[in-house]
């Protein structure tokens, strides 16, 4: 009698149900074993779960391994395996490895082909193997060719390809299903999610802050460090939300690639984006979505140093306590000043207790370093700024015409107006689409009864009760646009405008936090040079805060 054991494998999780293609595999080999007389099954058997035979290499594959090596101490005869692909699909590799198994004196058997394993000395067996998985690898290759191109038209038809759902959505059912009977999930938005993902938005852009310090700046918050994704906020999240077109309503494909078993980032210019807007998905209007990538992108240390004239200079970093750091000079060498601190130390007589205290610098790195330099330059932070903001937002006040504000913004309360509209209408379409989708799954609730449906009663009616709560969240949330558009029109119709009571910008400039003056100083001012003796300012020009590119 020979010893005989079976492998399995199956190579998405879905084929593990208890209907599923492992429970067929199973009953298939048994009975092909059970054919041989003198065959005698072992207790052991193999089973190797969601692993795909194409993309994993042997040496990757601790089952194959463990077989081997099972087969070297001689615990077993025959390996039967359903078909020749449950070995793998990679036309060296494979033959190489039952090979292997045949000189320890296993033969594998499929139960379609009965025993591939050909003897060491026979040759043209050998290359009939080789052939075998070359027409396997090869169809794989096809296969999977042939799901990208299927995957890029569904993406450019704006459908969520399947996986995980990015930061700020949920995967719901959909109603519908796939030609194979599976039922397809769709990407919802998660509310307070969005709400995050819009506050790193507006720290990427209004602050400029990089994908570093807005980790930073969640994790120290309570309300969004509770609703960073595993626990902590990391910079490589904050860069794939920041990355993400489906934040603005464009599912995207072939962001990243795997190369040598490592996930590779593409650039923009390389991905697949759907055509069509899916305003269900939209959390960022895509012009914000394309000022901040437009923004990263010059913030790329890789780009030259020069930019192109007309073009407007992102910062490369905004943190540290220094306003000025990104423009102030200094007036005897024009080298760029640089961050520094001055340290005092004394004790309280009475008690002997020691003490320390900070006072921030702009410091000239020429004439800390021991060159002839004129004048020390080092110049009290305090000081320095004070002088600067004063005139930064006298300047303000000057160049920002009164009436012409008010015009702005008059027409921004328009806008704001028409985008409340727009949206009270994407909510009412919501609503519909919501309510087909419940009309549909109740339609085939007495299929799920009869079980002649491919959902269960329960989980129809789970989908059912989640959509019905759906609905009451997006009423509720157009019952709260509505309230607002009265509130707007109400203004508009009594003649009123935030203008009124609008304070000057000088005084927006002043209650500003340091980082928010560290930006505006950055568009208005082109070079600060300071002496010992004398302070200059140069702006670039009046500037448009209205500008939503600026």
């Amino acid at each position: 009698m020979k010893k005989v054991r079976m492998l399995l494998r199956v190579s998405s999780n879905h084929q593990l149900d208890p209907d599923g293609d492992l429970k067929i595999q199973r009953e298939i080999v048994m009975e092909y074993i059970l054919a041989h007389e003198d065959w005698q099954l072992d207790v052991k058997e193999y089973f190797e779960g969601a692993q795909s035979g194409y993309r994993n290499h042997v040496k990757d594959r601790a089952i194959l391994y463990e077989v081997l090596e099972d087969a070297k101490m001689q615990e077993f005869d025959i390996l039967v395996v359903y078909k020749d692909d449950r070995i793998g699909r990679l036309m060296w590799e494979i033959g190489a490895y039952i090979m292997q198994l045949k000189s320890y004196g296993v033969d594998i058997y499929t139960t379609k082909d009965g025993c591939i394993s050909p003897d060491r000395s026979d040759i043209m067996g050998q290359m009939m193997l080789a052939l075998r998985y070359g027409n396997a690898q090869k169809s794989s290759a096809d296969t999977g060719q042939r799901v990208k191109d299927t995957a890029q038209k569904l993406v450019k038809n704006g459908r969520f390809m399947g996986g995980k759902a990015p930061y700020g959505y949920k995967l719901e059912l959909s109603g519908e299903l796939s030609k194979h009977g599976r039922a397809l999930h769709k990407l919802v938005i998660i509310p307070e999610q969005a709400d995050v993902v819009a506050y790193i938005y507006d720290l990427s852009y209004r602050k400029e802050l990089g994908s570093g310090k807005i980790a930073q700046v969640l994790n120290a918050d309570v309300t969004y460090s509770k609703l960073a994704p595993n626990d902590v906020w990391k910079a490589g999240t904050v860069t794939s939300i920041l990355t993400n077109p489906v934040y603005c309503g464009y599912v995207a494909y072939k962001r990243r690639e795997k190369n040598n078993g490592r996930y590779h980032r593409l650039g923009q210019e390389d991905w697949i984006y759907a055509e069509k807007e899916n305003e269900e998905l939209r959390i960022i209007d895509k012009e914000r979505w394309n000022q901040v990538q437009e923004k990263r992108e010059r913030r790329r240390p890789c780009l030259p140093n020069g930019i192109p004239s007309g073009a407007k200079r992102a910062m490369l970093r905004n943190d540290g306590n220094l306003p000025l750091i990104d423009v102030i000079h200094c007036g005897y060498c024009d080298a760029k000043l640089t961050n520094g601190s001055r340290y005092n130390y004394w004790t309280i007589k009475a008690t002997g207790e020691k003490r320390t205290s900070r006072t921030p610098l702009y410091r000239c790195p020429f004439a800390s370093d021991g060159r002839v330099h004129e004048g020390k330059m080092h110049l009290p932070a305090e000081k320095i700024e004070n002088i600067v903001f004063q005139y930064v937002g006298n300047y303000l006040d000057d160049v920002m015409n009164p009436d012409e504000i008010k015009a702005k913004i008059y027409e921004q309360n328009q806008k704001i107006i028409c985008s409340v509209q727009t949206k009270i209408r994407q909510k009412a379409g919501e609503i519909q689409k919501i309510q087909d989708d419940i009309d549909t799954m109740k339609k085939h609730v007495p299929e799920a009864m009869r079980g002649e449906y491919p959902l269960e009663i329960g989980i129809l009616a789970d989908a059912i009760i989640d959509l019905e709560e759906r609905k009451a969240i997006e009423r509720e949330a157009t019952a709260k646009l509505q309230e607002k558009l009265r509130e707007l029109q109400e203004e508009k119709e009594e003649g009123y405008t935030f203008a009124d009571y609008m304070p000057s910008w000088k005084d927006v400039f002043y209650r500003a936090d340091r980082l928010v003056k560290r930006v505006i100083i950055d568009r208005l001012v082109e070079k600060i040079i300071v002496t010992d003796e004398k302070l200059t300012i140069r702006f670039k020009f009046a500037p448009n805060l209205f500008d939503n590119n600026s």
